[in-house]
């Protein structure tokens, strides 16, 4: 097998056509098997192969910088940067990350899980570039391969257009598969889609590509290419202006999977000056049946886990709030699935929105929503509504628009690594004045929660839940309104638990109590506003312990600590050890094991009581 050779750009440059083809079918079974094997993200890699191999036959990595955005479609390029050997640790701690990774390779530049930001580091990198040239270094290209829904983001749009005013020489690759997480949100997709079929389109491309074969790229050739070029796009009506109006180039679109022809129109792109697009048409999920059945996701990511957990009590929820509320509308970035609302958009579609990736007008959309009388539920991820914070602060929270954020993959996350982890969401929500924020314990409690969220009118409402999943209670195990759930009554000690941490706090209980020592236990339920008479109770107590799956500097353990030091009470003040995530980068691993190491399990919430008694 070619695969079993140790691959690097330089033996690729060396393969013949026939071998790059083969080797493109290896690596796609490479990968089915250790995707399907371990977790992550397939779809994405799969329909990238070709595009890969392509790039760095092309571009000279890691001097030539190559920005993956997102990073989820960067597999390939670690197989064919000698990392094929790293893949039975895909995910695992320690082992090799699903994402870019400065640490792994020098041909890594940005640990990219954040979708729409490669234009914007290429603008940096190639303003760098320019200037060492000028200084007498080499000449250093920038390649930024934009796709799987990245160019609906705002922040792409920010840096296209910096881009061409400053005319630096970038090369942008458009991925473009039509999708993101879901299928892709974007007129510009929708007008690039017809251009791909316009049948004096393919003529000219026809005709440009002939000419790209048959001449070497330099002196009067390059004149004649050019010409072409130019007379295609002024005999097309649907030519894309919208990147010449911004001063950038556009060739294409290009077939994503034939690599003798992608490697001719590279090398032409990497020779014109200034930015140009490179349009490449790719199927996700290319090469694998299931995947390529799958209309919503194309197996995007393999790892999601749905039955019995928070994400599906919030899918039936919502679907069971909307029967009876005409004027609840369900937002969601690009992420319908993952988010829980597909069910919704089935059963409601004049009442969903999908704006593609796109939080920071997600969030402001939503307040204009709230505004003219609508119930705006914005579904999103706990660490891709933290680039929206502005928004949620000023937008919504300063007009006090009552709009519910529901927050998924809260807290630790796990595979995905530190890019992915929801940790800061209660440290920054708590600080939005008028900002509820609602953390359930339970399927049932989040499903109580939205209806109470909806209620509130007078400002807006945060729930948070992790991916993990949700346990079942019965009724007489939900808490009431805005107050905190007692469930277990002790003198010594009173542990104050967040969300899913309760498990923990009552197993941290019983192991209290064989040593002798008497423990409260408190579900918090809602950390903003918080509960008086969960705080009083806490106040009688000699050591406090919170335990919160967010970060502790700032985060709900740090506003408890602060209303028990204002409060008045007989005797003493209690001794207050508050658990949560440490201000550092956690890299991927499993959920359970990172909490554990954060002092996050029972052993741990025993630990800091026995501490604090001494």
């Amino acid at each position: 097998m070619l695969l079993n050779r140790n691959i690097t750009p330089a033996v690729l440059r060396s393969m013949s056509y026939g071998e790059l083809d083969a080797l493109a079918e290896e690596i796609r079974a490479f990968i089915v098997d250790s995707v399907t094997t371990h977790g992550g993200h397939l779809g994405s890699n799969l329909g990238a192969v070709e595009l890969t191999l392509a790039l760095h036959r092309v571009f000279n990595s890691p001097t030539d910088a190559i920005i993956w955005d997102t990073g989820h479609q960067a597999y390939v390029h670690k197989i064919v940067t000698g990392r094929s050997h790293m893949f039975e640790q895909l995910r695992k701690p320690g082992g090799l990350s699903g994402y870019p990774s400065r640490e792994e390779s020098e041909h890594d530049w940005v640990e990219n899980s954040h979708a729409s930001t490669s234009l914007s580091y290429a603008h940096g990198l190639a303003l760098a570039y320019q200037s060492a040239e000028k200084r007498g270094g080499l000449r250093r290209r920038v390649v930024a391969v934009i796709g799987d829904g990245s160019m609906t983001g705002g922040m792409a749009f920010e840096g296209l257009n910096n881009l061409g005013h400053s005319n630096l020489d970038v090369v942008i690759i458009f991925n473009d598969n039509g999708r993101s997480y879901a299928p892709t949100v974007s007129r510009l997709s929708e007008r690039l889609a017809r251009l791909a079929v316009n049948p004096a389109f393919v003529q000219q491309q026809e005709r440009v590509e002939r000419i790209l074969g048959d001449l070497p790229l330099v002196g009067d050739h390059m004149d004649r290419v050019m010409e072409a070029v130019k007379a295609g796009v002024r005999e097309l009506s649907e030519s894309p202006s919208f990147f010449a109006d911004l001063g950038v180039r556009y060739t294409g679109p290009f077939d994503g999977h034939d690599i003798r022809n992608l490697e001719r129109s590279l090398r032409h792109a990497a020779e014109l000056k200034g930015p140009v697009v490179v349009h490449v048409l790719t199927d996700k999920g290319r090469g694998y049946e299931p995947a390529e059945r799958d209309p919503i996701k194309r197996m995007h990511d393999t790892s999601q886990t749905k039955h019995g957990s928070y994400t599906q009590a919030f899918a039936d929820a919502i679907v069971k709030e909307a029967e009876n509320r005409p004027e609840l509308v369900a937002i969601t970035a690009a992420m319908p699935d993952s988010t829980g609302l597909l069910a919704f958009k089935d059963r409601f579609p004049d009442r969903f929105v999908d704006v593609g990736i796109a939080e920071q007008h997600a969030v402001t959309s939503a307040a204009g929503m709230a505004m003219g009388g609508l119930r705006p539920v914005v579904a999103i991820y706990s660490t891709f509504l933290t680039r929206a914070f502005d928004q949620v602060n000023l937008d919504v929270g300063l007009h006090r628009q009552p709009v519910v954020f529901c927050l998924d993959r809260a807290g630790i996350t796990g595979d995905d690594g530190p890019s992915h982890h929801g940790i800061l969401d209660m440290a920054l929500l708590t600080k939005v004045p008028g900002m509820c924020v609602m953390a359930p314990s339970s399927y049932q409690e989040l499903e109580a929660m939205l209806a109470q969220a909806l209620e509130m009118t007078d400002g807006p409402v945060a729930i948070r839940w992790p991916k993990t999943a949700a346990r079942h209670v019965g009724e007489n195990e939900l808490g009431v309104g805005l107050a905190g759930r007692k469930v277990r009554n002790g003198e010594t000690v009173c542990l104050l638990a967040v969300g899913k941490m309760l498990e923990a706090a009552e197993e941290a209980a019983e192991a209290l109590a064989d040593r002798g020592v008497s423990a409260s236990v408190w579900d918090v339920r809602v950390v903003a506003p918080l509960d008086e008479a969960m705080l009083s109770d806490a106040r009688a107590h000699a050591v406090v312990v919170t335990a919160e799956d967010g970060i502790r500097e700032g985060g709900a353990g740090a506003c408890i600590a602060a209303a028990l030091s204002k409060m008045d009470g007989d005797g003493e003040a209690p001794a207050v050890r508050i658990l949560g995530i440490p201000t550092s980068y956690l890299p991927h691993g499993k959920p359970d094991e990172i909490l554990a190491a954060c002092g996050l399990d029972a052993a741990g919430i025993v630990a800091a009581a026995l501490g604090a008694l001494g």
